[in-house]
C-alpha cells in the first residue's frame, strides 16, 4: 500500500503527474526530498501574485510589521518516507488569504485533524521501477475537506489554482528529473 493512502485515502480532490528517470530509485527520490520549490523561478512569482492580497491587506490595515516568509516547501510537514516514497502535509484553509495553516507536530495529531471548515493535503514523491529498469517519479496531491462547507469553499479555490499547480509540479518533476540524471552521469 502507498504511504500517501495512510493519511487520505479517499480524496475530495486529486492531482497526479509523473516522468521517467534515466537514474535509480535512490538517486531519483534523494533529489525529489532535495529539491526546493523556491528554487523555482515561476513558483516564486505565482506564489508571489497569490500573496499579493495578503501583503496588501497587511498594509493597508497596518497589519504585523513582521516580515513574512512566502509560502514553500518549508510550510509542509514531512509525514513519512521510506524507499520508495515521501510523503508531506498540510492543514488548513488554503483559499483564505495566509492559508490559514494548522500547526501540529506528528502524523497522528495530522490524522486526527477535523476542524470544521478545513481541509487536509497530502502531497507524494514515489518512485518505482518498470519492466524496463527506468525509474518512474510521480507525485501526488490529495486533498479532503473536513465537511460540505470547506468543500464549497475549497472548490472555486482548487479550480482557479489547478492549472498553475499542475504547471508546477510538472517543473518539479523535470527538475528533479534534470538533476538525478546529471547526478547518474557524474558517477
Amino acid at each position: 500500500m502507498p504511504l500517501i493512502d495512510r493519511y487520505v485515502f479517499a480524496p475530495d480532490f486529486r492531482e497526479r503527474h509523473a516522468t521517467n528517470v534515466n537514474a535509480g530509485v535512490g538517486v531519483v527520490l534523494a533529489n525529489a526530498r532535495a529539491y526546493r520549490t523556491e528554487d523555482d523561478p515561476f513558483f516564486r512569482r505565482m506564489i508571489g501574485l497569490r500573496e499579493l492580497p495578503m501583503r496588501l491587506s497587511r498594509k493597508i490595515l497596518g497589519g504585523s510589521s513582521v516580515s513574512h516568509r512566502p509560502f514553500g516547501i518549508d510550510n509542509f510537514f514531512l509525514l513519512e518516507a521510506n524507499e520508495s516514497e515521501i510523503v508531506y502535509e498540510l492543514a488548513g484553509r488554503f483559499w483564505s488569504l495566509d492559508y490559514g495553516l494548522e500547526v501540529f507536530s506528528n502524523a497522528s495529531e495530522f490524522l486526527a485533524i477535523k476542524t470544521p471548515g478545513s481541509a487536509k493535503l497530502v502531497l507524494n514523491f514515489k518512485v518505482r521501477s518498470d519492466e524496463a529498469g527506468q525509474t518512474i517519479l510521480s507525485t501526488e496531491t490529495r486533498i479532503i475537506c473536513a465537511d460540505r462547507s470547506a468543500h464549497r469553499s475549497f472548490t472555486p479555490y482548487w479550480y482557479l489554482i489547478r492549472p498553475v499547480s499542475g504547471l508546477i509540479r510538472r517543473r518539479t518533476l523535470h527538475a528533479i528529473r534534470r538533476s538525478s540524471e546529471a547526478e547518474n552521469h557524474n558517477q
